[in-house]
């Protein structure tokens, strides 16, 4: 694929997520700027993330954080206008790396990291947005604070300050997940809470309709992974 094809394409693959995001925010009677497209592009090279960039979206999301420091602060010495949100699971130990390069952080889930995060962004005086990922459908292999145990956490993370905007989650495969993208928002809505990170390549519309704040789009703007 040229270049022109590969932009031509990105910008056609944009445009269409868009389209379906502003049409589901329609339909759920929410302005269609309530929502935030995080373009997610793990295992993509600068290569494939330029043409979005290019095609106008701002916001990105990656996984680990080594992956991101190997390619963000080339891409964004390009572009000082890019948002950058980490989305996959944090080790304690990431925290530092974490919050000088992220602009939101997807996967708070244990008191051990809300400590980590708020003794980096008081030593660096940068306090990324977060978001409290919860366990939802309580599966085992995932990531995630259990819902019993989200109170206190959520305590534990206002007492430090730590700046806490929503709920993050990623509903069990195979399964209709508006049960639980409508479980989440009210979780946060007791909570106080206002930002729904919720909805990836093959549900966002359904979890914008829900009340998604934040949708994490991959496959639906890359393809196949890279």
């Amino acid at each position: 694929m040229t270049i022109h094809e590969r932009a031509d394409d990105a910008a056609v693959r944009l445009a269409a997520v868009r389209a379906a995001m502003a049409k589901a925010a329609a339909l759920a009677r929410r302005p269609a700027e309530a929502v935030t497209l995080i373009a997610v592009s793990k295992t993509h090279g600068a290569e494939a993330i330029r043409p979005l960039i290019d095609a106008g979206q701002r916001v990105f999301g990656e996984n680990r954080v080594q992956e991101a420091e190997a390619k963000w602060p080339a891409l964004r010495e390009e572009n000082a206008d890019l948002a950058l949100h980490l989305i996959g699971q944090l080790q304690s130990n990431k925290a530092d790396a974490a919050v000088a390069l992220f602009d939101a952080i997807h996967s708070v889930d244990r008191n051990s990291l809300v400590a980590a995060l708020a003794r980096a962004m008081d030593k660096q005086g940068r306090r990324p947005d977060c978001f409290v990922q919860v366990n939802i459908g309580a599966e085992d292999q995932k990531g995630g604070c259990a819902l019993g145990d989200l109170p206190a956490l959520l305590v534990e993370a206002r007492a430090v300050d730590l700046p806490v905007r929503g709920l993050m989650c990623v509903p069990p495969a195979d399964v209709e997940p508006a049960p639980y993208f409508a479980l989440l928002a009210k979780i946060a809505r007791d909570n106080g809470l206002s930002a729904l990170s919720m909805g990836m390549s093959g549900d966002y519309e359904t979890a914008i309709m829900i009340g998604a704040t934040h949708v994490r789009v991959g496959t639906a703007l890359f393809g196949g992974r890279g």
